[in-house]
């Protein structure tokens, strides 16, 4: 079973929804014993960093997913669920999980590309490029787009954790991954046929990177 974290912030269905076509069974839950059955951990979300850490705290569950990620179980970011691993969001002002080293920064106002002025949040499809070989990142097609929907981004103290980069007018770290962690800026389950090929990957995974 894969687990889906439940903490108010939104985005839980059309994860379950993607699973379900895959015929991956899942759950969406708040409950860490119901969570702790589940053989892999998705923690998806959308929303502000500020009230999702809260939420956290209040069920406990911040707790479980530093002890989950310290066991080895396989877990997947998605979105809002990247950005709160980190130690610290400048969205709110919000200290994180610190389960990876760095911050959660704002794209700037004025960002820019070919002399246009971009749109903040960052909305729609865009590519990614691998810097590293993963197996939840192989077998995509090539040329691949993904669905980003946001105003803040990962930026992680060690390189060693950049897997993917993205350039929305300056590059951004859009994937981590580490061990038995993995995370994307990015929605794979509205990334059509990539994402879903991403979900399969991490469903089959068993928690080990490439090295």
């Amino acid at each position: 079973m894969i687990g889906i974290v439940d903490y108010r912030a939104g985005n839980l269905t059309s994860v379950a929804r993607a699973l379900n076509y895959l015929e991956e069974p899942c759950r969406i839950s708040d409950d860490p014993g119901v969570l702790e059955q589940a053989s892999h951990i998705i923690f998806p979300g959308v929303g502000a960093a500020g009230e999702a850490m809260a939420n956290l705290k209040k069920s406990r569950l911040d707790q479980w997913i530093r002890e989950w990620v310290q066991q080895g179980k396989p877990i997947m970011g998605i979105c809002l669920g990247t950005q709160v691993i980190f130690e610290y969001s400048e969205e709110n002002d919000t200290q994180c999980l610190g389960i990876i080293p760095g911050a959660v920064k704002r794209f700037p106002q004025n960002i820019r590309q070919n002399g246009e002025q971009l749109k903040i949040p960052h909305m729609g499809w865009n590519h990614v490029t691998f810097q590293k070989d993963h197996p939840v990142f192989r077998g995509l097609p090539e040329g691949s787009e993904f669905y980003f929907v946001h105003s803040y981004y990962p930026s992680p103290d060690d390189d060693k954790w950049i897997i993917g980069l993205t350039d929305y007018g300056q590059l951004f770290c859009s994937v981590v991954a580490h061990r038995n962690l993995v995370a994307t800026q990015f929605h794979p389950e509205k990334s059509g046929r990539p994402g879903l090929q991403i979900l399969i990957n991490f469903c089959r995974w068993e928690g080990q990177d490439a090295e």
